[in-house]
């Protein structure tokens, strides 16, 4: 019998997105900026704007959630990749075209217990 083969890297995928947030907020706040924008590439060469990304569902793999664009019905709603297979997180400033109105949308801080 085979054993069972679970895809992707175990590691501490809460603290990586964690890590994420935090320089994306960073950013934003060096900067003066309500909002970051910020684009994934994966190693196929895909780029999504983001609107978040999230730890889960772990066991290597993150949930990427794209902004929806008005004109391009083929961006999904949401996207569950590896982590190994994203080649960059670029952060920018919104600029006046149209589609960078959007930004980049933190989790809400957790207050102490």
């Amino acid at each position: 019998m085979r054993d069972l083969w679970v895809p992707g890297a175990t590691g501490p995928h809460d603290d990586f997105i964690g890590r994420v947030h935090r320089q994306i907020a960073r950013f934003a706040h060096e900067r003066n900026l309500d909002k970051a924008v910020v684009e994934v590439e994966l190693r196929d060469g895909t780029r999504f704007r983001l609107d978040s990304i999230s730890p889960e569902p772990g066991y290597g793999f993150v949930t990427l959630v794209p902004h929806p664009q008005v004109d391009d019905d083929e961006i999904p709603s949401a996207l569950i990749v590896q982590v190994a297979s994203i080649d960059r997180i670029e952060l920018f400033p919104a600029g006046d075209e149209p589609e960078a109105r959007f930004g980049f949308s933190l989790p809400e801080p957790k207050s102490p217990p």
